[in-house]
């Protein structure tokens, strides 16, 4: 019985398991399809997303910054390649025992560097170190935690550090200018990034490039006008007299006078751009170029050339400045000496007071303010440095004869280091001011003419006195070089009121003064080991860094050597 049943039955069942197998498969296929269809017609564009999300990617082609070099292509300012590290803080969590790996291959608070990746699960980005050494980053990648990856960037480093401090200036961690020529010339020192489409691995590395979307392009190239031997020769001999006259700060400028150009500018105390830790925001500012100070008998010069201008005085001209002191507006000014009648060279000489102050009150306030204004006082001498001052020049319409006579001897009237060496340096182009220059100028530029030449050489000639033995600056003479120039002495005013004890001191000057080429000032704020006047702090800057400048230049001698350099002077070489 069992064995008829089983035959009778086996082949019904038999085939209704056969439909439901085949029904199975067919419903399976149906799914299969109907999703294949819905992948393919629907979810196409977000399926192929992800993979692209996954396998190919934009990546960003670093462009570095522009060099800067000196005129003769010294690098004062480069750009080094280095890595920067960054996390996908969705995939990183997802492995989270490796977080503590990380931290310490970056030497940094593991509990802080997890805070901050489970804080911005967000995101998809998320800078964990920026600008290591490539060596470094390539270390940390090869640990292979999943979600870490490098980028290329660029970090800038100065050669000459100190030196270039505060003219340089220096950028930020993203490489954007923020003092100085850096941040001067920005626009054209930054480059502009490329992009390229990528296939990586499931680690992140790149496996294939498949395009260039756009190629990187480096920022321009400076050359700059700075000759940096004669840098060095500006920074060691300002650093040491303010040091050795325990000052306060200083400033020297340096103009070649043929065409404009900044051959060196230097402040003291400097800062290390290439050290962040000793950048300190208050030596960021270039002081030659924002600091305002009143240049004391320095301006007398000014006032002697509107003498000369206005036609009333000329180098034969006599002015009695007895009884050696002179009243105005119920004020007394005075001279250190009763000098008797002297003439303009010998007023620049004594830097007489009383005798500058006649010339000053006998001119039309009109002429004395056009002829400061021309060389340049009362407004910007470049043409957009970061942080620049005018100074300070009041219109002539509200002068009281008070202000001519205090202007007259530098009080009442306030320039930068810049604004002085870029008159004096118009006075040795023999009256025709050029606008100053912080590139490398091929040839001369045009210039306005502000004197005339024959009046220029006359007041270069009365400046010449001021560096004989009877003058306020022998200290300023340079051996082999005739010298023109003037000293300036002035109180410092606080809270409006001039203090007795805080100087600046003032040497302004050209060289050599038979055929000028190179025009300086050097400042020195505030001595305060015994000596403040102008002739015997920045007098010896003057003659040390413009004496080995002209060498260097092969500028030839004008006068005969007739003794060595002084020690003292050769010491601040």
């Amino acid at each position: 019985m069992r064995t008829r049943s089983a035959k009778h039955a086996s082949p019904r069942s038999f085939r209704w398991r056969a439909y439901f197998l085949a029904g199975g498969l067919i419903l399976i296929a149906g799914g299969l399809l109907c999703r294949a269809i819905d992948l393919q017609l629907f979810e196409y564009s977000f399926l192929s997303e992800q993979g692209d999300a996954r396998f190919t990617r934009i990546v960003d082609i670093a462009a570095h910054r522009g060099t800067i070099t000196d005129r003769y292509g010294e690098p004062l300012a480069v750009s080094t390649p280095v890595d920067s590290i960054w996390v996908n803080p969705k995939q990183i969590a997802l492995a989270g025992e490796q977080i503590p790996r990380l931290a310490a291959a970056l030497q940094v608070n593991p509990q802080e560097l997890a805070r901050r990746i489970t804080s911005n699960l967000d995101r998809d980005f998320l800078y964990v170190a920026r600008q290591r050494q490539p060596a470094e980053a390539a270390r940390i990648k090869a640990l292979g935690i999943p979600g870490v990856y490098l980028s290329r960037e660029y970090r800038r480093y100065y050669p000459a550090g100190e030196v270039t401090g505060q003219l340089i200036g220096f950028t930020n961690v993203d490489d954007q200018g923020q003092a100085g020529l850096e941040l001067a010339y920005d626009p054209s020192l930054t480059g502009i990034d490329g992009e390229k489409r990528v296939i990586q691995d499931r680690f992140g590395r790149i496996v294939q490039d498949v395009e260039s979307i756009r190629p990187a392009r480096p920022g321009r190239d400076l050359v700059l006008s700075i000759d940096l031997r004669i840098q060095y020769l500006a920074y060691r001999a300002l650093k040491a007299q303010v040091a050795e006259q325990k000052a306060r700060s200083g400033s020297i400028v340096v103009i070649d006078i043929a065409t404009g150009e900044v051959l060196a500018m230097v402040d003291q105390p400097a800062f290390n751009p290439n050290d962040r830790d000793q950048m300190l925001p208050r030596l960021y500012r270039n002081r030659a170029v924002t600091d305002i100070f009143e240049p004391g008998s320095s301006m007398k010069t000014f006032f002697v050339a509107a003498g000369l201008i206005s036609g009333r005085y000329d180098d034969r001209s006599i002015i009695n400045t007895s009884p050696g002191f002179i009243k105005v507006d119920g004020h007394t000014f005075t001279d250190e000496h009763d000098w008797g009648s002297i003439d303009l060279a010998m007023i620049l000489a004594h830097s007489s007071n009383v005798g500058i102050a006649h010339v000053a009150l006998s001119l039309p306030p009109k002429l004395i303010w056009t002829t400061l204004h021309g060389f340049g006082f009362g407004q910007l001498a470049t043409d957009g440095y970061p942080g620049e001052s005018a100074g300070l020049l009041t219109p002539y319409e509200r002068w009281r004869t008070i202000d001519i006579a205090t202007m007259a001897h530098g009080y009442g009237i306030a320039v930068t280091a810049l604004q002085l060496a870029h008159a004096y340096a118009t006075i040795g182009a023999y009256g025709i001011e050029r606008p100053l220059s912080f590139l490398r100028v091929d040839s001369p530029p045009p210039g306005n003419r502000v004197m005339s030449a024959r009046l220029s050489r006359e007041l270069i000639g009365l400046m010449r006195a001021v560096i004989s033995p009877e003058g306020t600056a022998p200290t300023a003479a340079i051996p082999g070089y005739s010298v023109s120039g003037k000293t300036g002495t002035a109180w410092k005013a606080d809270d409006g009121t001039y203090q007795e004890h805080d100087f600046t001191a003032v040497f302004a000057g050209v060289a050599p003064a038979s055929a000028p080429r190179l025009a300086a000032v050097v400042v020195i704020n505030d001595p305060q080991n015994g000596l403040h006047q102008g002739g015997d702090v920045s007098a010896p800057v003057f003659s040390a860094v413009v004496g080995r400048a002209l060498r260097l230049m092969a500028v030839a001698p004008d006068e005969p050597v007739e003794q060595t350099e002084d020690l003292k002077v050769a010491s601040l070489q």
